[in-house]
């Protein structure tokens, strides 16, 4: 099946997009790594695509005291590959590696698998459990926003009409920060079927467990219940999973592994 009839725009700015998007009804593309099969199995039908992919204002990296700003066109190959700095200790390239494919990598972009919104998805999951703030841009002004207020359920965000993600702050951890990560796949390059990822940082007061690859918003735990399986029950019940025997040994299993690897596994300085 070949894509529905829309125009396309390659604005030179940011402005201009946010003009384009507004005027044509449009739709972002960036990487288009899930739009563009999307198009092709005419699950979207845009009037327009507005591509924002190369604009400068998406593609910078401004590296602070507390964190790194991303631009929302980063790739996942340029995180993988160390061409962007990192403040996690070791974390982002390490997650971008395991997306896919290289190919998908070498276009996909952070900022359009947060607007995407698949629950399965990498990024969503790792960067809830990380805090980071995304940056949103529309004609009417900036906004702030964190993972789990941005993505309200799967493939189902609270960006506005005409407004797009333009960057990603990722905090920057503490030399004491511990990390787990883990995903179950029935193949290497898939989307997960169980995904968790665990963060625990003593001199920030952090201690965050995110839990994605559900049929709906992520589910975030804080505090020192991340390690009460009682409260983990109870939240995959809340989002019907504990119904489904299997699959909730399988989250269980994936959690506790995540867990497990952030009592041992140190960031990297």
């Amino acid at each position: 099946m070949k894509a529905a009839r829309f125009d396309y725009h390659r604005p030179a700015d940011l402005t201009a997009a946010l003009t384009g998007l507004g005027a044509a009804g449009g739709k972002p593309l960036s990487g288009g790594q899930s739009l563009g099969p999307m198009l092709n199995l005419r699950l979207a039908r845009p009037a327009a695509l507005v591509d924002v992919g190369r604009l400068a204002e998406l593609r910078r990296v401004e590296e602070r005291a507390d964190g790194v700003l991303y631009g929302a066109a980063i790739t996942h190959a340029e995180i993988e590959d160390g061409a962007v700095p990192d403040p996690t200790g070791g974390i982002l390239p390490a997650i971008a590696s395991g997306i896919a494919y290289r190919a998908v990598r070498n276009r996909g972009t952070m900022g359009g698998s947060l607007a995407h919104a698949d629950p399965a998805a990498d990024w969503p999951t790792t960067l809830a459990a990380l805090g980071a703030i995304i940056h949103l841009t529309a004609l009417t002004g900036p906004r702030e926003s964190r993972v789990p207020d941005l993505i309200r359920g799967a493939f189902d965000t609270t960006l506005e009409e005409g407004e797009i993600i333009s960057g990603i702050f990722v905090p920057r951890l503490s030399p004491d920060a511990r990390w787990g990560y883990r995903k179950s796949c029935r193949k290497v390059g898939e989307f997960a079927e169980a995904m968790a990822a665990v963060l625990i940082d003593p001199p920030r007061n952090i201690a965050r467990l995110v839990i994605g690859a559900t049929e709906t918003r992520h589910l975030v735990l804080e505090g020192r219940d991340i390690e009460d399986s009682a409260v983990l029950d109870a939240a995959l019940a809340g989002i019907g999973i504990a119904a489904d025997p299997a699959r909730a040994r399988l989250f269980r299993a994936v959690v506790a592994d995540a867990l497990s690897a952030a009592q041992t596994s140190h960031v990297s300085a």
